[in-house]
């Protein structure tokens, strides 16, 4: 439209007394196709008319290639077996995808990817009203159950919770006890099974014909086995995302024992909380400002960061303690998968390969890049991997 655009110029008068022949100009549009047969003669025959009359041209034929840009993105998604790809304008909004499968990609941030010609001429509606008749494919379920680790809220999920409902999934991010805006004091926590309560009233109260995918990141890896023992038949899937995976009677430091020394930093950033007086045992951690960055988020955005230092909580002290009791034909029967973070300096990578040895997954996955909070440091890859676990069937 470029060079079009610099022809809508007023005509030059014809000097009087003499014919003016200048010649004509062909219409070039570089680096794009054609937008309409025959525009050259078009234009030859609106050369005379009217500044309103160029001005009905030069819309229609806008409208035009609104309408072929269309027409081709239709026919891309046809030949992609009806699986189109969503259009990304930054790495918090996107597009609704109703389908995908391996051989789908996530679209790539708006910093990286090539502008494509669609993208001056359909607006976000348009994808929408595209996208309309999509659908996911026959799943044993497409609803998430996102569990958080210590200190964090369901807050944590904002990135995660909107892919995947862009996606067509249901999701729902959960507050445990004491942490998000759940109002009760975490210096009161003193079992593992009040902290959880939050999640295993939400898997009482749903119905028995209907499953989920369970994710529990950090600490939230134990309160999502503590749930997979009780309610195995309501889990279609368990995902642990940097998790502590417990096996039977150990709690969460049986498992930083194993690896001496690789967690110093973990070690530096604790603060204990003594709401019942010194002389009693600690009620809470809490973690130093100051190291929260390079424990938790060495990788993340700033704002994320930002975020999180404002929002987090104390974490209950009692459930760290507690060991869980685990067995084959209930939390057993669930089917596990693990997401590892190689640059997590929380649960070091070697920790969490140690965990998956003891007690290995059905699949193991990598977020190459990706430091303890994922949700935050590749937030599109963890959807990726989220949604390809969903798809993964019976063996």
């Amino acid at each position: 439209m470029g060079n079009f655009c610099t022809c809508l110029v007023p005509k030059t008068p014809p000097v009087k007394g003499k014919q003016s022949q200048r010649p004509a100009k062909r219409l070039t549009n570089p680096g794009g196709p054609a937008t309409v047969a025959n525009s050259s003669n078009r234009w030859s025959r609106i050369r005379s008319g009217s500044r309103k009359e160029k001005q009905n041209f030069d819309d229609a034929l806008i409208q035009e290639q609104a309408l072929a840009a269309a027409i081709l993105f239709r026919q891309h998604q046809q030949q992609q077996n009806g699986l189109g790809l969503p259009f990304d304008r930054s790495a918090s909004l996107r597009y609704p995808n109703g389908s995908s499968s391996k051989k789908t990609q996530l679209p790539r941030s708006s910093s990286s990817r090539a502008r494509s010609l669609t993208d001056p001429l359909l607006q976000p509606h348009q994808l929408l009203n595209l996208n309309r008749d999509e659908k996911l494919p026959d799943l044993e379920t497409n609803h998430f159950v996102l569990v958080h680790g210590g200190g964090f809220g369901a807050w944590c999920w904002y990135k995660t919770i909107a892919l995947l409902e862009e996606g067509g999934f249901k999701v729902t991010a959960i507050d445990l006890t004491g942490a998000g805006i759940h109002s009760f004091d975490t210096n009161g926590i003193t079992s593992l099974s009040q902290y959880v309560k939050p999640l295993t009233d939400f898997l009482e109260k749903l119905p028995d014909a209907e499953k989920v995918i369970l994710v529990g990141h950090d600490f939230g890896g134990a309160c999502i086995s503590y749930a997979m023992e009780l309610f195995p038949f309501k889990i279609s899937k368990a995902v642990f995302i940097a998790a502590a995976m417990l096996t039977n009677e150990q709690n969460l430091l049986d498992m930083f024992s194993q690896q001496t020394g690789s967690t110093d930093l973990m070690r530096q950033a604790q603060i204990f909380l003594y709401a019942n007086g010194n002389n009693k045992p600690p009620t809470a951690i809490d973690l130093d400002k100051s190291l929260l960055k390079e424990l938790l988020f060495n990788q993340s955005p700033a704002k994320d960061i930002a975020l999180a230092s404002v929002s987090m909580r104390h974490i209950p002290f009692a459930p760290v303690l507690e060991k869980l009791s685990l067995s084959d034909m209930k939390y057993g029967s669930v089917r596990r998968f693990y997401i590892e973070t190689p640059e997590d300096n929380a649960i070091p990578i070697a920790l969490q390969q140690s965990m998956i040895n003891s007690s290995p997954p059905e699949k193991v996955f990598r977020l190459k890049g990706a430091d303890h909070s994922p949700f935050f440091s590749k937030p599109q890859a963890l959807h990726k991997l989220l949604v390809e676990i969903s798809k993964l069937p019976s063996s």
